[in-house]
């Protein structure tokens, strides 16, 4: 799970990206305003702040470099960039096959011992 962090005034802003299941969710103060399944290398989120300003977020995946780019965006202005290259994506892998065969592994185990 990719996560990018943003701060906007009082709010607290999260986009969370999956690369293996192609979830992603934008969470305000820790609750999910937006949320689909993308699979693409482009996609976008509106969402509306506390305070009514409307912000679009779009996540960007370089197929090249496999570098992952957050835009957020304010009424069509760009507020920031946000970027996790290769090394995140590859971590986030090697943590979820880590954890798939610690799961198999023990599937087999109760399998021989009953």
């Amino acid at each position: 799970m990719i996560k990018f962090n943003y701060r906007f005034d009082q709010d607290q802003l999260e986009l969370q990206a999956s690369s293996w299941c192609g979830l992603e969710k934008v969470l305000l103060n820790g609750k999910v305003v937006s949320k689909k399944f993308n699979f693409g290398m482009l996609s976008n989120h509106d969402i509306s702040l506390n305070n009514g300003n409307k912000y679009q977020f779009k996540l960007l995946l370089d197929p090249q470099t496999n570098l992952l780019t957050c835009r957020i965006y304010n009424q069509q202005n760009l507020i920031t960039i946000l970027k996790q290259g290769k090394n995140q994506l590859q971590k986030s892998q090697r943590l979820i096959e880590a954890g798939l065969v610690c799961m198999l592994f023990s599937v087999l185990t109760v399998y021989v011992i009953a």
